[in-house]
């Protein structure tokens, strides 16, 4: 067998993973699917997911977030999206951004966001395979996955089911996080997804007064990290306070900070 690209839409060769994907709605079209995974929660994958949407958005590409964090959805809040999900009798209709970026969350079908979703992890599955095929998703050039955190069932799934083009992972500086991280790779790589990048939030401080970076939680091993998975980018994103009131007030799509802009240039 020639060496996988990951593109299973051009390939002509048989393979196990290429007969588990699910096909998307018949009226979607989407051109690149990217992965974006953690090893543990908390280390701001969901922020690292709507980051990249943003980016890719204002680069002028067509995009799409489907938030496969079903238990603990964050997409809506960081966009300020209040309107739930709307269905017709062709399929489900993904929630729009302001900047115009397509969302799918389970949030966006609740009745209450603070309502828990008290399932177990086949009908988790499920319900992100039914957010792949159910939904009409028009004309993406990039969708970002806000992947659950860590190696269990549902992540298996996503990563039979849909077709990746790759995983971009989240860390955080401190020594234990990062062996959590590479399980998350190691996983990757068993399932012949390639890893495009990895970020490291909370990266740092920087000194209003004097602009020294301060590494609060140890020295950087993005770059090692990076380099020992063949990673094509990397991104730092410090402590910043403008980041956490765009993202707590809904306003995402206003912060100007560029942290993952030079990311974006290398997976995409």
């Amino acid at each position: 067998m020639a060496e996988c690209t990951h593109d299973c839409g051009s390939c002509g060769e048989e393979c196990s993973r290429r007969d588990m994907q699910k096909a998307p709605h018949d009226l979607s079209k989407i051109k690149k699917v990217i992965g974006i995974v953690s090893g543990k929660g908390g280390v701001g994958k969901s922020l690292t997911t709507a980051m990249l949407a943003v980016t890719a958005q204002r680069n002028g590409y067509k995009t799409a977030i489907l938030d496969a964090d079903i238990t603990g959805p964050s997409i809506p809040r960081m966009f300020g999206i209040t309107d739930k999900a709307m269905g017709t009798e062709m399929g489900i209709l993904p929630a729009i951004t302001k900047t115009g970026i397509e969302v799918m969350s389970m949030n966006l079908l609740l009745e209450e966001d603070t309502d828990p979703v008290i399932w177990r992890g086949p009908i988790i599955a499920g319900t992100v395979l039914q957010f792949w095929t159910d939904v009409i998703w028009n004309d993406v050039d990039y969708m970002f996955v806000d992947m659950p955190p860590g190696t269990g069932d549902v992540p298996l799934s996503i990563y039979q089911s849909l077709p990746l083009d790759g995983i971009v992972v989240v860390t955080t500086p401190q020594e234990l996080v990062s062996m959590i991280v590479k399980k998350a790779v190691v996983m990757a790589e068993k399932m012949n997804i390639p890893v495009l990048g990895l970020v490291e939030n909370m990266s740092y401080v920087q000194c209003p007064d004097c602009g020294k970076k301060i590494e609060i939680f140890g020295k950087s091993r993005v770059e090692e990290t990076a380099a020992q998975f063949g990673a094509k980018g990397v991104a730092r994103i410090p402590f910043d306070g403008a980041l956490t009131k765009c993202a707590d007030r809904g306003l995402i799509e206003l912060y100007e900070g560029d942290y993952i802009d030079g990311l974006f240039e290398k997976i995409g």
